[in-house]
């Protein structure tokens, strides 16, 4: 987490994406010092910004010509690709486009084509943590792009980041990602695999989680059941999960790769988390 002032230089930001994951990384960069300017198509998603220190744009095209830096949290490639088809023509020379959200490497690497035609730079730079982590501050930032564009966006990512990796050129962030989440859900099937074969014996499965996560059988998707991963929230999760597993096996079969059996596994993991939540819970 940077804990050291901005220059009185600093980069203007702006961002795009006030939803779950969004709105605590734009407070953190407000936080930091760094000058905010955000756009939202409904005002009622401002409210949650109203004790730190922003601007509010008119429009994505105002948004994108009076920022150094665009910051992109939103659902899909397709939504970047329309913001970015929008503010393309109004950057100022030498921005930057972050894409914060998961998506194919295909589309990175595109973007980034598109940005360096108009004298812009572009980087994947996808999260990993959740609210939780974003309110803490304590994200992981996954970043693909060229090297200059990383070291300028550097103390904006740290301000909501734990840790910063780069990782290569554009796309490079992407596949992190996509490896990250394919292997959580991995994870998840050998966690419903083996709980379902204590259930057989009639062990406390509460227990037996808990002695797990003691041992070297711990990981993330073991702690994070019944804590980011809960009863009102787990069917969301899963969809948005297995759409995260499609994306895994585009990236897959884009780069000629066939990853069909850790497709189906990673798949199976992700559809039947409200399965596994339930058994645990009784």
């Amino acid at each position: 987490m940077n804990e050291t002032p901005v220059s009185k230089n600093a980069p203007v930001i702006g961002f795009i994406g006030l939803g779950d994951q969004g709105l605590p990384m734009a407070r953190a960069i407000a936080e930091a010092g760094f000058p905010l300017r955000v756009w939202a198509r409904r005002p009622a998603s401002l409210e949650p910004l109203a004790d730190v220190a922003y601007e509010a744009a008119d429009s994505v095209e105002a948004l994108a010509a009076s920022c150094d830096v665009v910051a992109l949290c939103v659902g899909t490639d397709d939504d970047v690709e329309r913001l970015v088809t929008q503010m393309l023509p109004h950057l100022r020379e030498g921005a930057v486009i972050v894409n914060h959200g998961t998506g194919v490497p295909a589309t990175a690497t595109r973007l980034a084509e598109r940005c360096a035609e108009r004298g812009a730079a572009a980087l994947d730079a996808p999260v990993s943590g959740g609210r939780p982590a974003a309110e803490a501050k304590r994200l992981t930032c996954m970043v693909g792009g060229p090297l200059d564009a990383v070291e300028r966006c550097q103390p904006v990512f740290e301000a909501f980041s734990a840790h910063v990796v780069h990782l290569g050129e554009p796309g490079a962030g992407q596949t992190a990602k996509l490896f990250n989440n394919a292997l959580l859900m991995l994870n998840q099937r050998s966690i419903a695999d083996i709980t379902a074969l204590a259930a057989q014996l009639g062990i406390d499965l509460g227990a037996l989680v808990e002695v797990l996560k003691l041992g070297s059988a711990s990981s993330a998707a073991l702690s994070l059941l019944n804590t980011m991963v809960r009863p009102d929230n787990v069917k969301h999760l899963s969809k948005v999960e297995a759409l995260d597993m499609e994306l895994f096996d585009q990236a897959m079969r884009d780069a000629g790769i066939d990853a069909a059996e850790v497709t189906e596994r990673g798949l199976s993991g992700a559809r039947d988390l409200p399965a596994l939540l339930a058994r645990l819970n009784g």
